[in-house]
C-alpha cells in the first residue's frame, strides 16, 4: 500500500508541478536578479524578477480581459519582450499561447484566426494594414484586440481594442487552476500539403522536453547569451535557442526584431553572445559580413543552423570564418530538430542532417503511393536507397488541431511521416534528398507550389502553372514558375501585380522570375511532375531562360 501510495503521489507531483512554467518560476528564485531579457534596441534588460512579475501582471490582465483556462490567446509579433513575455503569461493563465507567423497574407491569418478562435489577439501595429483586412475575411472575431507599438491600431466594431501597455494588471491576480504537464501550452502553425497552416498543439511536457533536448545537445547553460535570427513564430525560433530553453536554464534572451548580419555580429562583440542559432542563409551573411569587417566573435560557443543541410563547402568556411563549433538540427514543427550534425562530425559527415537526437528515433522507411509505411518497412542502409524520413520523440506532437485527414496522412503508430525523402547509412546519418510533396524552402520560410500554383491560375490570362525552387546563393532556393498562357500572354509585371495583391499568398511566396511555355510536365494521370521540372529549371535560370519582374529585389 506504501509503494502505491508513493508512487500514486509522486504521479501527482510530477503531472502538476513538473511544468514548463514551474520551470521558470524556479529560476525566478535561483537567479531572480540574473538578466533573463536584453533588448538591444532600446538597451532595456528584465531579470527574471522583474520578468516573473511581468508576467503575472499581464497574466492577470488576460485573466481580465476574459481568458480561461484552455482558450486560445494568438499573437501575431516580432521578436521582442512582448513575444517573451506572452509565451509565458499565456501558461500562468492556463490559456494556450499561438504565435502567429507575421509574414502571413491576409487571408491566411484570417484563416488562422478562424481556425483556433482565440479570445485576445495580439498584433504590431508594423501589421495593422494586413491585419485589418485578415479581421475584414475572418468570420472569428477577438472579443480583445491589443496593439503592440506606435502606430494607429485597428477599429473593430463591437471589440475592445487596447495598447499592450494597458494589457498588464496593476495587481496579480491569478485564477486558481489546474494544469498538468498534459495540457496544451503552445499552439504553433505549420505549412499544410496544400500550403493553408495547420494548427500543432504542443503541451507542458513537450515543453520540457524540448528545453532539455537544447539544454543537452549545445549544452547550454545559466551563463549564456543566446540570439536566435529567425521568427520566434518558428518552432527553430522559440525552442532553439530562444525562449523556451534559454528561460528554462536560467539564461539570457537577446531579442532581434528583424535580422541584419552586421547589427547581429556587432551584439557578439558587444555583448558577449555565446550562442547564434538560424537558418542557413543567416549564416552565408553572416560569413559575408564578417570578412567584409571582422569583428572579435571569441565569446562564441557555437553557432546553431537549421532548416536546410549544410553544404561541406559551406560548412568549412563557416569553421574558418565564423566559428569552428557549427551544428546543423533537422526537423519539423511538429518534431522539433530529431538529427543534429555536431562540430565533430564536419567536414567528413557535411551536408548529412546528422543522426538522431538523444530521445528519439529516427528511420528512413519505404514511399508507397496508398499507404504509409510500417515503421520496420526500412531502406537499405547504404546511402542510395531513398525513403521517407518518420520519426518518434517525446519533444513530437501526436495531432493536428482540427485537421484529421491531414493527421491521418502524417501520424501512424506513434511515428510522424514528415515528408521529406532521404537516405541513411550503416551509422544511420541522413541524408535529405527532397520533399514528398514538392515543397520548397525559401530563406528558411516553407513554400508550397500548389498553393502558389492555384494563386497564379487565378490570372484570367494563365491557363495553368508549374512552381519550382532554383538554387540561389542567398536564399538557399527561390521560387520561379512555368506559364502556359491563356489566349494573350501576361507580361511578368502583371503576374507580379497579381501574385503581391493576392490576399491568400505570403509575398515571400511568389515568383522571382516567370517562363512561358506550351505546356508542363504530367504523368500518365495528368499530375504535375515538380521532380522533373526542378532539374530542368537550375539550368534554365543559370541560362537566363527565365524572366524577372521589373521589381526583382529577392526580398521584396
Amino acid at each position: 500500500m506504501t509503494a502505491s501510495y508513493n508512487a500514486r503521489a509522486y504521479r501527482e507531483y510530477f503531472e502538476s508541478d513538473f511544468t514548463y512554467l514551474n520551470g521558470f518560476r524556479r529560476n525566478i528564485g535561483r537567479f531572480g536578479n540574473r538578466v533573463a531579457v536584453s533588448d538591444p534596441d532600446t538597451g532595456r534588460q528584465w531579470t527574471y524578477a522583474q520578468l516573473g512579475e511581468r508576467v503575472d501582471r499581464i497574466a492577470t490582465g488576460l485573466a481580465d480581459a476574459g481568458v480561461r483556462a484552455g482558450e486560445v490567446v494568438a499573437y501575431q509579433l516580432f521578436n521582442g519582450v512582448e513575444f517573451a513575455e506572452l509565451y509565458l503569461a499565456t501558461q500562468a493563465v492556463g490559456a494556450v499561447g499561438s504565435p502567429v507567423n507575421f509574414r502571413l497574407a491576409a487571408g491566411e491569418t484570417a484563416f488562422v484566426l478562424d481556425k483556433s478562435a482565440p479570445t485576445v489577439f495580439v498584433y504590431d501595429t508594423e501589421l495593422t494594414d494586413t491585419v485589418r483586412e485578415a479581421l475584414r475575411l475572418a468570420l472569428h472575431t477577438p472579443a480583445v484586440i491589443v496593439a503592440v507599438g506606435d502606430g494607429e491600431p485597428v477599429d473593430v466594431a463591437g471589440t475592445t481594442v487596447i495598447r499592450y501597455r494597458h494589457l498588464a494588471a496593476d495587481r496579480i491576480t491569478l485564477p486558481p487552476l489546474h494544469r498538468t504537464v498534459w495540457d496544451e501550452t503552445t499552439r504553433l502553425y505549420t505549412s499544410g500539403t496544400t500550403g493553408m497552416p495547420k494548427g500543432v498543439p504542443l503541451n507542458s511536457m513537450i515543453e520540457v522536453f524540448s528545453a532539455h533536448d537544447v539544454i543537452m545537445h549545445f549544452p547550454l547553460s545559466p551563463e549564456d547569451r543566446t540570439l536566435n535570427m529567425t521568427p520566434w513564430f518558428h518552432r527553430g525560433g522559440l525552442y532553439s535557442g530562444g525562449p523556451n530553453p534559454t528561460f528554462y536554464v536560467g539564461g539570457e534572451v537577446v531579442p532581434l526584431r528583424t535580422f541584419d548580419a552586421d547589427r547581429v555580429l556587432d551584439l557578439v562583440a558587444e555583448r558577449r553572445l555565446t550562442f547564434l542559432i538560424g537558418a542557413p542563409t543567416n549564416l552565408a551573411m553572416l560569413a559575408a559580413a564578417q570578412e567584409a569587417r571582422p569583428r572579435d566573435l571569441s565569446s562564441l560557443r557555437g553557432i546553431v543552423t537549421m532548416g536546410a543541410p549544410l553544404e561541406r563547402e559551406a560548412a568549412l568556411h563557416y569553421q574558418q570564418v565564423l566559428n569552428p563549433r557549427i551544428f546543423n538540427g533537422y526537423g519539423s514543427t511538429e518534431g522539433f530538430w530529431n538529427t543534429f550534425l555536431r562540430p565533430g562530425d564536419l567536414p567528413d559527415r557535411a551536408g548529412s542532417a546528422g543522426r538522431a537526437c538523444t530521445d528519439d528515433d529516427v528511420r528512413v522507411v519505404h514511399v508507397y503511393e496508398d499507404r504509409l509505411a510500417h515503421p520496420d518497412d526500412v531502406v537499405a542502409k547504404d546511402g542510395s536507397d531513398v525513403g521517407e524520413v518518420i520519426i518518434r520523440s517525446p519533444k513530437c506532437a501526436n495531432a493536428y488541431f482540427d485537421s484529421p485527414d491531414q493527421e491521418k496522412a502524417k501520424f501512424q503508430q506513434g511515428w510522424l511521416h514528415i515528408g521529406d525523402l532521404a537516405t541513411w547509412d550503416a551509422d544511420e546519418f541522413v541524408t535529405i534528398v527532397g520533399r514528398k510533396d514538392d515543397m520548397l524552402v525559401c530563406g528558411g520560410e516553407n513554400v508550397h507550389p500548389v498553393q502558389v500554383e492555384e494563386a497564379l491560375n487565378a490570372h484570367p490570362q494563365v491557363q495553368d502553372s508549374l512552381v519550382v525552387g532554383v538554387p540561389h546563393d542567398t536564399w538557399g532556393r527561390i521560387v520561379v514558375a512555368y506559364i502556359v498562357p491563356e489566349g494573350s500572354t501576361p507580361t511578368v509585371d502583371d503576374l507580379d501585380t497579381h501574385c503581391r495583391s493576392h490576399p491568400m499568398l505570403s509575398s515571400f511566396k511568389r515568383p522571382r522570375a516567370y517562363r512561358f511555355v506550351e505546356s508542363l510536365p504530367v504523368s500518365a494521370t495528368g499530375k504535375k511532375l515538380h521532380y522533373r521540372a526542378t532539374d530542368a529549371a537550375a539550368a534554365e535560370f543559370a541560362a537566363g531562360r527565365f524572366t524577372a519582374p521589373t521589381v526583382s529585389r529577392i526580398s521584396q
